[in-house]
């Protein structure tokens, strides 16, 4: 595992810092998920950085990687518990966001994720 920081703040930015990670561990929050979805719903993000950052991931314990032996096998990606404990930290980072683009006047320009919401994944969930 690469040598994270002492400092608990440095830490967490180490580990769900980048420019993909939160918008993997948005998807996986929702539920499994195969690399060739994950493709898909993030548009821009090569196979080669999708494989490196999942596997990032995976060692700092955010997803699981599953193999399922079917013909043809293939993969599925899950958040773990300690992956799910991030989600109240992505709605407060949303929630922010959503903050300050309405301080700033550029509330008309933003995409929300409505599905990411503490509530709606709960029901999910259930």
């Amino acid at each position: 595992m690469n040598r994270l920081s002492t400092w608990p703040l440095e830490r967490t930015l180490q580990i769900i810092g980048g420019r993909w990670k939160l918008y993997i561990l948005f998807h996986v929050l929702g539920g499994p998920q195969r690399l060739s979805q994950l493709q898909r719903g993030i548009p821009g993000i090569s196979q080669k950085v999708l494989v490196q950052q999942l596997r990032e991931m995976e060692e700092h314990g955010l997803i699981v990687r599953t193999v399922f032996a079917a013909a043809p096998p293939h993969v599925e990606y899950s958040a773990t518990e300690l992956g799910l404990s991030l989600a109240p930290l992505m709605d407060t980072l949303q929630n922010w966001g959503i903050h300050h683009a309405k301080a700033s006047g550029d509330h008309g320009r933003m995409v929300y994720c409505d599905g990411f919401a503490a509530q709606n994944r709960a029901s999910t969930a259930a």
